[in-house]
């Protein structure tokens, strides 16, 4: 149960040209992987973020950590505390919580390989045996820039008419049966006639859209009054609690985020101003399973909904995802996930989670339920030491094919 050593391997991984409000994704993503050493010969495995800082922070928890109980989360997470303390006395608290997630799911790991039960049993039991995800949809390129290679095999997707080929292709693959748009990249009426395209090729599908922030209040408000009845939700329209608030009192349909409220302190503003009907949960920047799980508590005492936010992962994490949701009462809509843009290049031996008919069926193997390729971690390993990245920079990158592009918000 004593924990022996932590070992934090950043990766990149090839990841398409995804246009968003920040500008476009870079050729590759990153992200790291945690193996959490636990006496015994127990690995427990965790994925978080794959910033230099994040990596490093991590890297430099090992020394406080080793000799903790993996049962002892509360240890775990004053050592991890500790060692960012030692490194930067001025360090934000949101980096504390960042490193400590991965190395928290990690623990979870451990801890449920040694009990021989899976994580949701850890979280109190699972209350369902699948979890549904939407179908992430979003404008992009053919292919990345300054390259002479074909088409990726999704193509481009720029008018309403390329995101519903997308759409097709996401069903068809993965059985969806709700779908995202990532919006924020167009003018806001292009955008709205996207969802609508959607809504007459796929009726009675739930959708939902998120510009990220880059819409003023006036347009929110309108765009809200144009998709009323076509939109489940619309996810963080405007920045600020204060913007959200305003756009709530007119919108008619339900706002969500993962932006203007991503910790505990701020839920009590948001149900105060009533900003926010729903919040998008995020164990990698909530803090681990445990606190994300607290949240849905949170959440169903004050009335408010709960879905899950997504950024680009892999498979450690859609598994981490799942295990969670499984074990809350209450998930109220699909949780999102980038699984279908990057799962192709997975760390995971195969076959062990697997997205089918819109849903993920909950691992009942001990822990997470999935096991490490040891060989194709040392792969993408390689190509993150080859390529020199160290953050991602959306804006930087649209800036080669726009120069007067600039990450402002509001834009339109």
């Amino acid at each position: 149960m004593i924990i022996q050593d932590l070992i934090v391997t950043p990766i990149a991984f090839p990841d398409p040209p995804l246009l968003n409000a920040a500008g476009v994704h870079e050729p590759l993503a990153l992200r790291s992987v945690v193996q959490l050493v636990v006496a015994g010969g127990v690995v427990g495995l965790g994925e978080g973020w794959g910033e230099r800082d994040v990596v490093e922070a991590m890297t430099c928890a090992r020394d406080e950590l080793v000799g903790q109980n993996v049962f002892d989360l509360a240890a775990v997470e004053a050592a991890v505390g500790r060692s960012i303390s030692a490194r930067d006395q001025g360090a934000d608290t949101r980096l504390q919580t960042i490193v400590f997630a991965p190395i928290e799911v990690a623990c979870h790991d451990a801890q449920g390989k040694i009990l021989g039960v899976p994580v949701s049993t850890l979280l109190g039991g699972a209350v369902r045996d699948s979890v549904d995800f939407s179908g992430y949809l979003f404008y992009k390129w053919d292919r990345h820039l300054g390259t002479a290679a074909a088409p990726d095999r999704w193509g481009a997707a720029l008018d309403p008419a390329g995101i519903v080929d997308q759409a097709r292709t996401m069903i068809d693959e993965f059985g969806f049966r709700s779908l995202k748009l990532k919006a924020g990249v167009f003018h806001p009426d292009e955008e709205a006639a996207a969802i609508e395209a959607l809504a007459e090729a796929f009726p009675g599908t739930p959708l939902r859209m998120d510009p990220n922030g880059v819409w003023s209040v006036e347009t929110s408000v309108a765009i809200a009054e144009r998709l009323r009845g076509t939109l489940q939700y619309l996810e963080d329209p405007t920045m600020g609690m204060a913007g959200m608030s305003a756009v709530a009192q007119d919108a008619g349909i339900p706002l969500a985020t993962n932006m203007c409220v991503v910790g505990f302190d701020q839920i009590a503003e948001a149900v105060r101003t009533d900003a926010v009907q729903i919040i998008l949960s995020d164990h990698h920047f909530w803090g681990g399973l445990r606190r994300t799980r607290e949240l849905g508590v949170i959440c169903e005492t004050f009335g408010l909904g709960l879905s899950m936010h997504s950024n680009s992962h892999l498979g450690i994490s859609l598994a981490a995802m799942t295990h969670v949701a499984a074990a809350m009462p209450r998930i109220d809509y699909a949780c999102d996930t980038h699984y279908p843009w990057n799962g192709e290049h997975d760390i995971l031996e195969p076959g062990a989670i697997e997205i089918r008919d819109g849903a993920v069926r909950v691992p009942t193997g001990p822990g997470l339920g999935v096991e490490l390729d040891e060989g194709r971690l040392g792969e993408l390993h390689a190509l993150y030491t080859a390529s020199g990245r160290t953050h991602r920079d959306d804006e930087a990158y649209m800036q080669a094919a726009q120069p007067d592009f600039v990450d402002v918000r509001p834009r339109f």
